[in-house]
Order: C-alpha cells, then structure tokens, then sequence
C-alpha cells in the first residue's frame, strides 16, 4: 500500500467511526485520542498534514506480519506522532501523542 493510499483510508476509517484502541499500559500519555484529549477531526488532519518524510511503516512488535503506520506531523507547536495499524474493515490506533 502506498502512503498516499495509507492517508486516503485511515481518513475515510475515521469518518466511519471505523475505528479502534490498541490497549496499553500509559494510555495517558500514548493515546491522547482514547483518552478524550484531542477527537477523530484533529487526528484525521495530523494525518492529512504529514508529508512523505513523516511517514515510516514498519512491522508491529507482536505481529511481524502486520504494517504499523507511524505518521510525525507538526500542529500547534509541536511534532505529533500517529501510530496506527489496518485489521479489517478498521484502524487500530497504538498511539497519539506529542
């Protein structure tokens, strides 16, 4: 899948509400949209707004076979990082934070 094709979905995941959490231990810190902190329309633009050189994709620590996407994108003074990965027909999100 292509970054571009990786935006266009995750984007479209979060205008359906199709969408999950990864559960973790700092969810706090790690997760500023689980928690409440920022909603889907903030993340949906953190995402829109990174560019090619923000963007890594590699494999998820429990699953080699699984692609997580890590997005780093600038908003509001500070570099924020989107880590997210695609089991079908949804999006786990592992992470939203500064």
């Amino acid at each position: 899948m292509t970054f571009t094709e990786v935006k266009k979905q995750a984007i479209n995941c979060l205008r359906q509400d199709a969408y999950d959490h990864e559960v973790r231990r700092d969810l706090d810190v790690k997760n500023l949209f689980a928690t409440g902190v920022v909603d889907k329309v903030w993340v949906a633009e953190l995402i829109r707004k990174t560019s090619g050189s923000g963007y890594h994709c590699s494999p998820h620590h429990r699953a080699a076979d699984v692609d997580v996407h890590i997005c780093r994108s600038w908003k509001c003074g500070g570099w924020w990082y989107v880590k997210f990965y695609f089991m079908e027909p949804d999006m786990i999100f592992i992470s939203v934070h500064l």
